[in-house]
């Protein structure tokens, strides 16, 4: 008998899409995706692997509004069906695309056309069940900064999720010496096989676990989490940069509290970078 997907969809306004989607996300989805309406409407679609109650992935989308600066009133009816396995993957398939983030092209690996351009950088990404694809702005924040700044030495990817932000910097500089954590065992599962995938894995150091004392300081640290989990790891991620440090998952809402962190700590940004409603910040 084949899998069943469970999809809970989602009515919302338009302005309020993203902080629904990350809610969904919160709730267990593995993937969403977002159908634009009429009249500033939209629905946002999350898969899950397995059944959920609806009040339960309401209450989560809820939080995640308020989170976001939204009201209650901008979501509307949450309804769940299910899909079969074949058609959600080949659905999802469907609708993922290359992404240009400068010379870093992130394909999925399943795309086998090479992009034009002999500059460009390809990393192949499955993504699995960790976070990470290139498509959300925070990892393209994130990639931005990596192409721009980063050329060689030691590298410290903090969340690494699906491996891609560890991956690009073993692909930029081949003799960069790189390690990458994650507190999810399963992500840096995926990780390394992502790893293998793009022939880097002997290059990158998976650890399970986040930054700490015990991990080496490095060069270049990138940390693409949370501005509650950044502000609570801040002194130990300043502790383990002796370079540039880029903070990226941070609401535009949230820079502020963010920055203040970053003075009570003598550090200030040398760049902020923003996609949308999401900030990056370049130490």
């Amino acid at each position: 008998m084949s899998r069943k997907w469970q999809v809970i969809d989602a009515s919302v306004s338009d302005d309020a899409r993203e902080a629904v989607a990350y809610g969904l996300m919160e709730a267990g989805a593995l993937g969403t995706e977002t159908i634009e309406g009429a009249n500033g409407s939209a629905r946002v679609l999350g898969y899950f692997e397995t059944s959920l109650q609806l009040t339960a992935v309401g209450a989560t989308v809820r939080k995640a509004l308020d989170i976001y600066g939204f009201s209650e009133g901008v979501l509307g009816e949450l309804t769940a069906r299910e899909l079969p396995d074949q058609d959600w993957l080949s659905e999802w398939k469907k609708h993922w695309q290359p992404v240009d983030v400068g010379r870093l092209v992130i394909a999925p690996s399943w795309f086998l056309s090479e992009p034009s351009g002999s500059d460009k950088i390809v990393i192949r990404i499955d993504p699995g069940m960790a976070f990470g694809t290139g498509t959300h702005e925070t990892t393209r924040l994130c990639l931005k900064a990596i192409d721009k700044y980063f050329g060689g030495g030691s590298f410290l990817d903090v969340g690494t999720g699906t491996g891609i932000l560890a991956i690009a910097a073993a692909k930029i500089a081949l003799d960069a010496r790189i390690i990458a954590c994650d507190t999810d065992a399963d992500a840096i599962r995926i990780a390394h096989e992502n790893a293998t995938l793009n022939g880097v894995e002997e290059r990158i150091d998976f650890r399970v676990g986040s930054v700490s004392e015990e991990i080496p300081s490095a060069d270049f640290v990138c940390a693409n989490l949370t501005a509650p989990v950044i502000i609570d790891l801040l002194p130990t991620l300043l502790g383990a940069t002796c370079g540039r440090l880029v903070l990226s998952g941070i609401l535009d809402s949230q820079f502020e509290m963010v920055n203040r962190q970053l003075m009570q700590l003598a550090a200030s940004a040398n760049e902020v970078m923003q996609d949308g409603e999401w900030i990056a910040v370049v130490i």
